[in-house]
C-alpha cells in the first residue's frame, strides 16, 4: 500500500481537522451575519434617504467593508462545502487513485498561493495601522479595521484547504501534528521577516518565498510521502525557471507562457480563482523589473472593497429567498397550465418560467438548479423526452445573466466603467427574443419528433386565471427591483438590497423560513458569492501584470496593424470564447479576458453597451458547451441517472439558437442598443 492510501480506512476526522472545522463554522457565521446586516443597512439607506429625506452619511461604507468582511471570511467555508469551481477534465476521467494525487497536487499549489497572499495582506494590514491611514469618506475609518478581516480571510482559508488536504490524505495524526508544528514555525517566521526580506536577487525570490516554498514541498513529504514532494518541488522549481528566463522575451513568448500556465492549472484541478492568482503571483515575482508581492495585499483590497460589487450577493440572496419560500414551483405550474396543450407545452413553460426567475434571481446556477428540480420530473413524468427535457432546462437556465438583473453585468460594468442600468435596459430585448428563439426551438422539436413533446391537460380559464395568482410574488419582486432602479429611487446596488428584503417579506408571509432557514440561506449565498469575488481578485492580480506588461495595448496594435474587417475580429473573438466556454467557468472566463478582448472590440469601434450584450451572450454559450458547462453537471447532479451525453445532445439545437442570435445582434446592433438609447 502507498504511503498515500495509507491509513485511508480511517473514516473519522482527528481532532485537528474538527478544530479547523470549528474554526470554518465560526467563519461561517461572521460571514452569514455581515450579509444580512449588510442586506440591512443598504435598505435602511434607501429608506433614510428617499422617506425621511435624510441619507446617511455612513450606510454605504460600512456596507462595503462588511461585503469585504463577508466575502474573505466566507472563503474557508466555501472550501469546506466544495464551492470554489474547478474544472474536472482530468481529474473526473482518471482513476479514483489518481484523482486523489491530483486533487491533493492541486491544493498544495493553491495553498502556496493564499500564503503568499495573506502573507502580504497581513504585512499591509500592519503597515496601514501604524501609519493609521483612514478612509477619504466621512467615516473616516482606520482602513486597518475592515482590512484585518481580509487577513484573517485568508488565514481561515488556509486551515480550510489544509483540512481538505488531511482528509483526501488520511494521514497518521502524528503527520498532522507535525504539519501543524510547522505551520506555527512559518507563520511565525514571516511575522518577524516582515514583507520585505533578504532577496536573493540572482534568483529574483527573497528568504520569505523561500520559506513558503520550503514549508510546502516539505509538508507534501511528511503527508503525502515522496512522490508528491518531487513531483512538487520538480513543477515550483521549472515553472519559476521558466519564468525567470522568460524576463526580457518578447510579449507574444511571455503571454504564450501565461496562457499556457492558465490552462495547465486549470486542467490538473486547481481551482479557478487560485489559478489565476497563481498566474498573477509568477508574473509579479519573475516578469516584471522587480518583484512586487506586495500588488497581492492591494488588490484584495481594493478590487472587492467597491459598493457596487455589494449587489452580487444580495441578488444571490434574493434568489435564494424565493427558492425557499417555494414559489418557483408554483409559477412553473401556473404557465404549465397557460401553455399545456400547445406542442411542447411544458417546454414552453420552462421557458417561460427560467425567464421570469432570471429576471429575479440573476444567476443561471440557481436557475439550472431550480428549474432542473421542478421541471425535469414533470417534464419527464408526462413523457416528454430525456433530450428535450434536459436541453430546454439548460437552455432556459442561461437566460439567468441576460435578463436583467444580471450578476455578470454587474461584474462587467464594475470593470470597464459602463453604467450598470444601461445594461440591464439593454439586455431586455435581447431577453426576450432569445427566449423566444428558444420557445421556436421546441415547437421545431415538436414537430421534427412528436413523441419527445405529448399533449398535456386542458384547462379551463377560470383555472389558467385562478393559478397565474401564484406569478404575482415574482411580479411584484420585479416591479420593486426594476422599479426602484429606474424611479431613481435605489442605485444597481442597491436594487439587490430591494429585491432580497422583498423576497425576504413574500418568504415570511408564506410561513417558509424559520431562523434556521434564514441561516442556511444566507450560508448559502456566502459560499457563491466568496468564490465569485475571490475569482474578480484572481482576475485584478493577473489583469495587473497584462497591463503592466502592456499585452493588451500590443494586441490591439497588432489587430489595428492587420487592418482586419470588424466582422472578423468579432467572429475571431467570439470562436475564441467557444472554446474557452468548453473549459472554463463562464465569469471565470469573462474577468480573465476583459484587459484583452475589451480594448480590441473598442479599437474597432464597437459600442461598449453592445459588447457587454454579446459578451454575456458568449457567457451564456459557455454555461451550457461540454466539456465544462457547468449548467451541464448541475443538471447532471438532480438528475441522477440521466448520462451527460443525453445532456448534451439536447442542448446542442438550442446552442443553435444562441449563435443563430449572436449573429442577428451583429447584423442589428439595434436589437441592443434601441431601448438604452430611448431610454436615455
Amino acid at each position: 500500500m502507498s504511503e498515500l492510501d495509507r491509513d485511508s480506512s480511517r473514516s473519522k476526522p482527528s481532532g485537528i481537522v474538527k478544530s479547523i472545522d470549528l474554526v470554518t463554522t465560526v467563519t461561517g457565521v461572521i460571514s452569514a451575519l455581515a450579509l444580512l446586516v449588510m442586506t440591512a443597512i443598504v435598505c435602511f439607506e434607501i429608506f433614510s434617504r428617499y422617506v425621511l429625506n435624510e441619507p446617511t452619511y455612513w450606510g454605504t461604507d460600512i456596507a462595503t467593508y462588511l461585503l469585504v468582511g463577508m466575502t474573505f471570511m466566507g472563503l474557508a467555508q466555501a472550501q469546506k462545502a466544495g464551492a470554489h469551481v474547478q474544472v474536472e477534465l482530468l481529474i473526473g476521467a482518471v482513476s479514483d487513485e489518481w484523482r486523489k494525487r491530483l486533487e491533493i497536487f492541486a491544493n498544495w499549489l493553491g495553498l502556496i498561493f493564499v500564503i503568499f497572499a495573506g502573507w502580504q495582506m497581513a504585512a499591509f494590514n500592519y503597515a496601514e495601522y501604524v501609519n493609521d491611514t483612514r478612509d477619504w469618506g466621512l467615516l473616516g475609518t482606520q482602513q486597518w479595521i475592515p482590512e484585518l478581516f481580509v487577513s484573517l480571510g485568508y488565514l481561515a482559508f488556509f486551515w480550510a484547504i489544509l483540512a481538505d488536504i488531511f482528509r483526501i490524505s488520511a494521514a497518521p495524526r502524528l503527520r498532522e501534528n507535525i504539519i501543524v508544528l510547522s505551520v506555527l514555525a512559518l507563520f511565525t517566521a514571516l511575522l518577524l521577516l516582515g514583507p520585505d526580506t533578504v532577496r536573493i536577487d540572482k534568483f529574483r525570490v527573497d528568504i520569505g518565498s523561500v520559506a513558503i516554498i520550503a514549508f510546502a514541498v516539505c509538508s507534501a513529504f511528511v503527508l503525502n510521502g515522496s512522490r508528491m514532494f518531487l513531483a512538487l518541488l520538480a513543477s515550483i522549481v521549472a515553472v519559476g525557471l521558466a519564468f525567470a528566463f522568460a524576463k526580457g522575451a518578447g510579449l507574444v513568448v511571455i503571454g504564450l507562457m501565461l496562457v499556457a500556465t492558465l490552462f495547465v492549472l486549470l486542467i490538473i484541478g486547481v481551482r479557478v480563482a487560485l489559478t489565476l492568482g497563481i498566474a498573477g503571483l509568477l508574473g509579479l515575482m519573475f516578469l516584471l523589473p522587480s518583484p512586487q508581492l506586495s500588488l497581492l495585499a492591494e488588490r484584495s483590497w481594493n478590487s472587492v472593497n467597491t459598493f457596487t460589487l455589494t449587489a452580487v450577493p444580495m441578488f444571490v440572496l434574493m434568489g435564494a429567498l424565493l427558492i425557499r419560500s417555494g414559489v418557483t414551483k408554483e409559477l412553473f405550474d401556473a404557465l404549465t397550465r397557460w401553455f399545456g396543450r400547445t406542442p411542447g407545452g411544458i417546454a414552453h413553460a420552462t421557458v417561460g418560467a427560467s425567464a421570469v426567475f432570471a429576471a429575479v434571481s440573476g444567476s443561471s446556477l440557481a436557475t439550472a438548479a431550480t428549474m432542473g428540480k421542478v421541471a425535469c420530473p414533470e417534464m419527464t413524468s408526462r413523457g416528454y423526452g430525456t433530450r428535450l427535457t434536459y436541453g430546454v432546462v439548460a437552455a432556459g437556465a442561461t437566460l439567468g445573466i441576460l435578463i436583467p438583473p444580471s450578476i455578470a453585468m454587474i461584474i462587467y460594468g464594475t470593470n470597464v466603467g459602463v453604467p450598470v442600468p444601461q445594461l440591464f435596459i439593454a439586455g431586455v430585448i435581447p431577453g426576450l427574443i432569445l427566449s423566444l428563439g428558444f420557445m421556436a426551438c421546441v415547437t421545431a422539436w415538436s414537430f421534427v419528433c412528436p413523441g419527445a413533446t405529448p399533449r398535456g391537460e386542458a384547462y379551463s380559464i377560470g383555472e389558467k386565471i385562478g393559478g397565474s395568482l401564484s406569478i404575482l410574488p415574482f411580479l411584484l419582486v420585479i416591479a420593486v427591483v426594476l422599479g426602484s432602479l429606474y424611479a431613481g429611487v435605489a442605485t444597481p446596488s442597491e436594487a439587490g438590497g430591494v429585491g432580497a428584503a422583498a423576497s425576504l417579506v413574500i418568504a415570511l408571509y408564506r410561513r417558509s423560513l424559520s431562523w434556521r432557514g434564514l441561516y442556511l440561506t444566507a450560508i448559502e449565498t456566502v459560499r457563491i458569492t466568496s468564490f465569485l469575488l475571490l475569482i474578480v481578485v484572481g482576475a485584478a492580480i493577473m489583469s495587473w501584470v497584462f497591463d503592466f506588461l502592456r499585452i493588451p495595448k500590443t494586441l490591439v496594435g497588432l489587430v489595428e496593424g492587420a487592418d482586419l474587417a470588424p466582422w472578423l475580429v468579432v467572429a475571431i473573438i467570439a470562436a475564441v470564447y467557444v472554446v474557452l466556454g468548453m473549459f472554463i467557468e463562464s465569469i471565470s472566463m469573462m474577468l480573465m479576458t476583459l484587459p484583452v478582448t475589451f480594448p480590441i472590440m473598442m479599437s474597432i469601434g464597437v459600442d461598449p453597451l453592445w459588447f457587454g450584450v454579446f459578451l454575456v451572450v458568449m457567457i451564456e454559450l459557455g454555461l451550457v458547451t461540454p466539456p465544462v458547462g457547468i449548467i451541464l453537471f448541475i443538471l447532471r447532479g438532480v438528475a441522477g441517472d440521466v448520462p451527460v451525453k443525453e445532456i448534451v445532445y439536447g442542448v446542442i439545437p438550442f446552442v443553435g439558437v444562441i449563435l443563430t442570435f449572436l449573429v442577428l445582434i451583429y447584423l442589428v446592433p439595434d436589437i441592443v442598443l434601441w431601448l438604452p438609447n430611448k431610454l436615455q
